[in-house]
């Protein structure tokens, strides 16, 4: 059995989803670990699935503190918001702990840094499975701090290792009694590394270990033909092609109006036609807009003629695989990292944090992000991203450890 560990929101765990399928059809039996809230949706996807009873939805902690975290938009409050989240580390720890039993290859997001340890006290391979460039080298930084921070390469990824270190660390060492060093640099043969990233989007760097595998991201494959309403078909039918507006679970329902009404002033100027989605329901909205809770990015954004996220790893790699232009408004944490690559590879607008988010802002940027050159310049990734098989090549490196 091949263990996964992961933690987060539903877009955390969805690439280890993608992973695991490709490991279930090298005919391997694989199972994730997550948080028990997530189970129909993991189990949705013909996975077999641990669940723990702890997890961010279920365990009591402070709703704060993840709205925090979602919010940390420099170095100082991640770290802050990275050590408030050792709390909810140390309820996982045991479980997780639990489920690596029985194992023969443990594989572990790197906010999960108690699978590398486990596998190490089982005397069984373990690999670290990252939804992000996370390793050490001089070409290039980390996400936390590329296109924000004039910091030395290096700097930027012993502060990127050291704030998920410091979420897991507490829990490790209570649990094993005695002083553990970051696992993250341990990588070999039997501790190999896989990164969801397309070589096209941030190109592997060469002083990197041989042992670290990125060749593509990690994309789900459907299980089931998607049914979307027929309102929203005949929305989609009823015009050009609209522009998708959604911010995932980093949304703050609070903002809703503020950023609806900036959203439909900004559709309004520029004669476009909106979706929004997870922004709530509203029983006013212009006749040009349209409002929906969740849908499958896989089969909107093509369909779209730009995407308006909030730069999350998942949702940016969506909207290159559909190769149409972005507009980013990041939140916090490596979402800049995104939206500074989407504008550096040409292939988005530049980036609106969203502190600074208005309605000329907005305006500004679908008219950068609908350039005849930047529409090119995004079909053209796509293309690229087509040919990769990011998935399937991490799963063959899993595999070959059992």
């Amino acid at each position: 059995m091949i263990t996964m560990l992961c933690s987060g929101s539903r877009g955390d765990i969805q690439p280890y989803i993608a992973l695991a399928q490709q490991v279930k059809a090298l005919h391997k039996d694989v199972r994730i670990t997550a948080g028990k809230s997530f189970e129909a949706f993991v189990r949705g996807y013909g996975l077999d699935f641990y669940p723990l009873t702890a997890d961010y939805q279920t365990a009591g902690i402070d709703p704060l503190m993840f709205k925090q975290a979602q919010n940390a938009d420099n170095p100082l409050k991640m770290l802050l918001s990275f050590n408030k989240m050792k709390q909810y580390a140390r309820y996982m720890t045991d479980e997780m702990a639990a489920a690596c039993e029985g194992s023969e290859v443990v594989v572990y997001h790197p906010g999960c840094a108690i699978g590398y340890f486990m596998a190490e006290k089982l005397g069984i391979p373990s690999a670290m499975a990252s939804p992000f460039p996370i390793h050490r080298t001089n070409e290039v930084a980390s996400v936390i701090a590329y296109g924000r921070y004039p910091l030395p390469n290096g700097a930027t990824y012993a502060l990127l290792q050291n704030m998920l270190w410091m979420a897991s660390k507490p829990g490790v060492e209570e649990f094993f009694g005695h002083k553990c060093r970051c696992p993250f640099e341990r990588v070999d043969a039997r501790h190999p590394s896989v990164i969801s990233c397309s070589n096209s989007v941030f190109p592997r760097p060469a002083d990197w270990n041989e042992h670290i595998h990125q060749t593509g991201y990690w994309f789900v494959e459907e299980l089931h033909a998607d049914s979307p309403p027929a309102a929203l078909m005949e929305f989609i039918n009823a015009g050009e092609p609209p522009i998708y507006f959604g911010f995932g679970s980093a949304f703050d329902k609070c903002e809703q109006e503020r950023f609806v009404q900036i959203i439909a002033k900004a559709l309004r100027c520029t004669g476009r036609r909106g979706i929004l989605c997870g922004m709530g329901e509203w029983s006013s909205l212009p006749k040009d807009v349209y409002a929906i809770e969740s849908v499958s990015h896989a089969w909107l954004f093509p369909r779209m003629a730009a995407v308006c996220h909030h730069g999350g790893a998942g949702t940016t790699a969506a909207g290159f695989r559909a190769g149409i232009p972005s507009i980013v408004i990041p939140f916090s944490n490596d979402q800049y990292a995104w939206a500074h690559r989407a504008h550096d590879l040409g292939v988005g607008s530049k980036p609106i944090p969203k502190k600074k988010l208005t309605a000329d802002a907005l305006i500004s940027a679908i008219g950068e992000a609908l350039d005849p050159l930047v529409i090119e310049k995004a079909r053209t990734l796509a293309d690229h991203l087509a040919g990769e098989s990011g998935a399937a090549d991490c799963a063959k490196v899993i595999a070959n450890l059992c």
